[in-house]
Parts: structure tokens; sequence; C-alpha cells
């Protein structure tokens, strides 16, 4: 069985078939899905489908390119969604971007309101899932400022240095469809490295779909195609690395 730890179907990509295709997952060996939300209004819909799907799960956040003017009023929000629906499971999607945002304030701005979501996760004791994009040394920075918040480094593209600095704090790393692309040679480096006890495969759907599906609409149908290639990397059966990943993800998310 396969957990897709990171998949976002209240994206409007899945409004025509979003029930159809969640509805068979079981069917194609995908036996957990966890959705996180990037501001108040996905992060709702996230919790309706774990609502509705006995194995989806929900994670509620605000994702770095969703901040606005009224980010401490949706604050109030994402922690009353943390602190009264069952189903979430993890503060997320949050964390840094910096490849559009060149603005020093804008910047500054991101890490104060990333630096706030891991103050509630620590508060609720709950795991974080951190969007890192060219943004390393400040996501770092804050993840050691936060010690003794666990979570996931999603889509993970650091360096082997990097990734062994989040394993001594207590981090996950997943992967996406990149780790299947011919130019994916750093992170293939840091699969060989990091533990396959401490990894966990994603999709991030609708987005990144894996060779040989590349171009098309992502979706967790494909999610099987990051355990392949991990079985591939660190030469052991499939079958290990989808066990080792689904019981990871259980463990950092608490399901049972």
């Amino acid at each position: 069985m396969l957990f897709d730890t990171h998949a976002h179907y209240d994206d409007k990509r899945f409004d025509e078939d979003r029930d159809a295709l969640l509805s068979a997952m079981p069917e194609h060996n995908v036996g957990l899905i966890l959705n996180p939300g990037c501001d108040v209004e996905t992060s709702r819909k996230a919790v309706s489908y774990a609502q509705k799907y006995p194995f989806v799960y929900a994670a509620v956040g605000i994702h770095p390119e969703n901040i606005n003017e009224n980010w401490n009023n949706d604050l109030v929000v994402i922690k009353q969604l943390a602190e009264t629906e069952p189903r979430v499971r993890a503060i997320g999607e949050i964390g840094l971007d910096y490849y559009w945002e060149k603005d020093e304030h804008a910047r500054a701005r991101q890490q104060v309101v990333f630096a706030h979501q891991m103050e509630l996760a620590r508060e609720l004791d709950k795991p974080v899932i951190v969007h890192d994009r060219d943004a390393h040394a400040d996501c770092l920075e804050i993840a050691r400022r936060y010690a003794g918040v666990r979570g996931v480094f999603h889509c993970f593209a650091g360096s082997t240095q990097m990734a062994h600095d989040l394993l001594d704090l207590g981090y996950y790393l997943s992967f996406t469809g990149v780790i299947t692309f011919k130019n994916a040679r750093r992170a293939i480096e840091v699969i060989r490295e990091v533990p396959l006890e401490r990894l966990m495969v994603e999709t991030d759907a609708p987005y990144m779909a894996p060779e040989p599906f590349r171009g098309r609409r992502n979706s967790s149908l494909y999610v099987y195609r990051m355990a392949e290639t991990i079985a591939q990397i660190k030469e052991v059966d499939v079958s290990e690395v989808e066990r080792i990943t689904t019981e990871n993800g259980k463990r950092l998310f608490g399901i049972d």
C-alpha cells in the first residue's frame, strides 16, 4: 500500500472528476492520501475531503505564495481548524518561496508568517509540512529555531548537507516526480545517503507528474513511480519502499 503524503485535490484541475478519481484510489494500491491546504479556502476543502474519504487526511496552513494583508486573521481560522477537526494531522503547507519573490520586505513577511505557523505547530503538537523553494538557508534557520517541531520538507531540493542537518533535527524528506527526471542528480545523491526510514513519497498533484507521464495532470495514481525510482536508487525491492515510506508517513502524521 502506498501513502501519497502530499496532493492538492482542491485544485480546479480536479473539478470534473475529483470524486471518481479519489474513490478509485484504493483499487490502485493507494491506501492513504494527505491533502495540505495553502490558504483558508483550500484548507477548508482539504478538511471536507478528509471527512468524506476514510483514507484521506488533511493539513491546514498558509503557503508563502498565499500570504495576504489579512494573514493574522487567516491564522486564527487555521488554528481553529487544526484544534477542532480530528482529521487535520499537520500544519501545512507552510514555508518560504523566494523563486518569484525578490523583494526583501516581502521575504521578511514570509519568514514571519512561517515562524508563526511553526509556533502554532509547537503549541498544538502537530507536525509541519514545509515548502522550501530557493530559500534553503532561511528555512533551515527557522527549523533550527523551532527545534523539537517535527515534520517533513516536501519536494526536497536541498543539498546532502542540508538533508543531514534536517535529519539531525528529526525531519523526514519527501520526493516528487522530479526524481524521475534525467537532470535529478542532486535529489538522487540525497536519496542514496538518507536512510529509507526517513523518506516519504508524494505526487504534489496536480503538479510535477513523473516520467513517463510528464506534462500530464498529476494524481496519486502515479505515486508508485516515486517508490519505484527510490527502490532503483537504493537497490532494494519496491515492496520494501512502499512498506517503509507508508509506515513513515503514518508515524509522522499519527495515523493508526
